[in-house]
């Protein structure tokens, strides 16, 4: 399982020219799975992600989570995260989940972040044909993968 942070002050996503989520002050988070992730993956990436202090204190320093400064999540499906470019130009995905599996697991993800953040978080559309837009504030971009634990 591997993710890719983005403090934001604003970010949406849209859907055949919809938006169907949307945050101010939060994180999006771009998430891909892989075959052998399992829901100890889930658990502790959530934790990791509701925990991860890069919001800025009353000094300005990065010492604050998600979770005190009553911010949101806005989390989007993205299997090109495991993309590699290894060999040749051209990305091959076969790291990937398989797609049915990944939905699954995205299913559950979605519901693990909500009860380890006490509310709602906001989501893409898994599979779809989504316009992510957002405002990078800092720029703050972490990435975590699950089997690395960094």
């Amino acid at each position: 399982m591997r993710v890719v942070i983005q403090r934001v002050s604003k970010s949406n996503v849209e859907v055949s020219g919809e938006v169907i989520g949307e945050i101010k002050t939060g994180l999006m988070v771009l998430v891909s799975f892989v075959d052998e992730d399992t829901d100890i993956d889930l658990e502790w990436m959530s934790k990791k992600i509701i925990n991860l202090r890069v919001f800025n204190d009353d000094e300005g320093k990065m010492n604050r989570s998600v979770q005190d400064v009553g911010g949101d999540i806005l989390l989007i499906s993205q299997f090109t995260l495991h993309g590699s470019t290894k060999k040749g130009n051209r990305p091959s995905f076969i790291k990937a989940a398989k797609p049915e599996y990944a939905n699954v697991m995205y299913e559950k993800f979605i519901k693990v972040l909500e009860r380890s953040l006490g509310k709602k978080i906001d989501t893409g559309e898994f599979g779809g044909d989504m316009r992510v837009s957002l405002v990078n504030h800092g720029p703050t971009t972490i990435i975590i993968d699950s089997k690395t634990k960094e």
